[in-house]
């Protein structure tokens, strides 16, 4: 199985009660693939996965999955504290019809080495569906040492990794490790796109793309076709979504906190995030409206948007 492309971190769409908005929901996916986008990647960082209860994570892979119907690959991310919940996630994936999981190492309790290579090959051991390793070490504590990230790519049952450092010599260091291995290799920071498929990248997990979907679909297309140019043009639209919409907040929820304002602005889902955070306040919510149509002005959006 080969899962490349603008595979959208999807978020989560959530009521005021925190209950799970599923209209909103059907809104979003048909958004994104009206986009042209080549999966779906449900319960991570963007999808606030980790602040979600057990029970709303099965409902949203229960509602992705059939919705999606095969159309494109869903991912889902099984990250947990524990071992056993992200081997029970894996499989009611599995049941619900999921193509892939992915997974970071366990965080809170941070993991040596040794506890790295036993987690990694325990989970390949165990899992019944292809799985993505996943490195995100601001959020987990650890970034996965070399030697680990090749010991999963060595399972048969893996499909390649995703990388959300921000850090262009470990991505090139993994890119090494795949050689001509038939894997993936995607990067999560969207600032990056265009830069980590010229160093032999196979595309992004991108939060922004739940917004403009179009953009980064357009930027995967033009590096798969040597038009390096054109996409670096387009890349600096996608710096101006970044510094533009994800800066409006000011904590370390400010990225997921624009998405959600983003889509509430443009009629899609609501701007509601799971406890302990909380949604933009209506103030801040009318500077995402301005800068929303002051994104959808620009010219190259202009176009891409039409």
């Amino acid at each position: 199985m080969k899962i490349h492309g603008i595979i959208p971190p999807l978020v989560t769409p959530l009521k005021a009660d925190e209950t799970l908005d599923l209209e909103a929901a059907d809104r979003l996916i048909e958004h994104v693939i009206a986009g042209g986008v080549h999966g779906l990647f449900i319960l991570g960082t963007t999808g606030e996965g980790p602040n979600l209860s057990y029970q709303l994570r099965r409902q949203y892979i229960d509602f992705v999955t059939k919705k999606v119907n095969g159309r494109i690959p869903v991912i889902v991310s099984i990250s947990d504290t524990a071992y056993t919940e992200s081997l029970a996630l894996a499989e009611h994936a599995k049941q619900a019809g999921a193509d892939a999981v992915a997974f970071t190492p366990p965080y809170y309790f941070i993991p040596g080495a040794p506890e790295l290579h036993d987690f990694v090959q325990r989970m390949a051991d165990n899992l019944s569906l292809p799985f993505f390793l996943y490195n995100m070490p601001a959020l987990t504590k650890v970034s996965l040492p070399l030697d680990v990230v090749e010991l999963g790519l060595s399972m048969h049952n893996c499909l390649g990794l995703k990388d959300s450092s921000g850090d262009m010599f470990y991505y090139k260091k993994v890119k090494r490790l795949i050689a001509e291995r038939d894997l993936t290799l995607l990067i999560g920071p969207e600032e990056l796109l265009a830069e980590s498929m010229l160093a032999g990248g196979n595309g992004g997990i991108n939060g922004g793309a739940n917004v403009f979907p179009k953009l980064y679909v357009k930027i995967y297309n033009l590096m798969r076709s040597g038009q390096f140019i054109e996409a670096q043009s387009l890349q600096r639209e996608v710096m101006e979504v970044s510094c533009q919409l994800f800066t409006i907040g000011k904590h370390g929820s400010s990225i997921i906190k624009g998405i959600k304002g983003a889509l509430e602005v443009r009629g899609i889902a609501k701007r509601h995030l799971a406890s302990p955070f909380r949604g933009f306040n209506d103030i801040d919510l009318a500077r995402v409206s301005e800068t929303i149509n002051g994104l959808e002005a620009r010219p190259a959006l202009k176009e891409l948007l039409a």
